[in-house]
């Protein structure tokens, strides 16, 4: 399940691009990017635009096999260049990869990372990672960040499904020691209006997590081992280790020892890729 149109996020990958763009104009690339050791401003700047293009093949050519993603994880270059030419770079990936989407359209079947995939998948997927890299740039120039709660929700929903998949863990040993009788992990949205399924609990006393509705009027009344409480763009923050980011604060209750080592586990892909 997806919160919007195919058509609604390939357009957010150009919005979010160009915010990121404007966020860095007149910076140094060479600057350092506090929220991904060992990376300079340069560096952030290739892996999004390298992530689009690498997409865009994806998509465009209706792969139906893994892609090399050599120019996601090669961030090399010369961060003494012009960065107008990177930026105009990136800009430019970001409308291609928009144009490849809408072509496709949301249902034919491309390789993706995770099963049974569309290019739904990537549009969303490439979104979030538009979005949330301009935090990092944020945080290498100085700036504020912002993000809007449609975005947000939609990537805390991507994140409820991230939870169930088991390549999102380190091993299958990894994910057997967070299984225990009474371990539940509630993520609540604080907004009022915000989305019906923003809210949901994930659910790690049986053989595998599961992620329901914590809203769900069979659990009524449940209550969590540990309830993590703030803005959709705090949580999601926070599930991306990028918490610090925004100037507001999560309310934990309850065991959050057991959410730190849950979100230890099941962000290990972000470590890998």
């Amino acid at each position: 399940m997806t919160f919007m149109p195919l058509d609604r996020y390939a357009a957010q990958i150009i919005t979010q691009t160009g915010r990121l763009t404007d966020q860095i104009k007149g910076a140094d690339l060479a600057l350092p990017v506090p929220t991904c050791p060992g990376w300079s401003l340069g560096d952030l700047l290739r892996h999004v635009g390298g992530a689009h293009r690498w997409a865009e093949e994806i998509v465009r050519t209706r792969a139906t096999g893994p892609v090399s993603d050599d120019q996601v994880n090669d961030v090399s270059g010369d961060d003494r260049a012009d960065a107008a030419a990177l930026t105009d770079w990136l800009r430019e990936g970001a409308a291609l990869l928009a144009a490849a989407l809408r072509d496709a359209g949301p249902d034919v079947q491309v390789w993706t990372v995770a099963p049974n995939g569309t290019p739904l998948f990537w549009a969303r997927r490439m979104m979030h990672e538009s979005a949330l890299h301009r935090a990092d740039a944020a945080v290498a120039v100085g700036g504020t960040y912002t993000l809007d709660r449609e975005v947000a929700v939609d990537g805390l929903h991507e994140w409820r499904g991230f939870t169930e998949l088991p390549q999102a863990y380190p091993s299958p040993e990894a994910v057997r020691a967070l299984l225990a009788p009474g371990r539940t992990v509630r993520m609540e949205v604080s907004e009022a209006d915000a989305a019906p399924g923003a809210s949901w609990l994930v659910d790690l006393t049986g053989e595998a997590p599961v992620a329901r509705d914590a809203e769900d009027p069979e659990q009524a009344g449940e209550s969590a081992a540990v309830t993590v409480r703030g803005s959709a763009a705090a949580l999601l923050l926070l599930m991306y280790q990028r918490q610090d980011v925004l100037d507001e604060t999560v309310e934990f209750t309850g065991d959050r020892e057991l959410f730190a080592r849950w979100r230890e586990a099941v962000t290990h892909w972000l470590r890998k890729s």
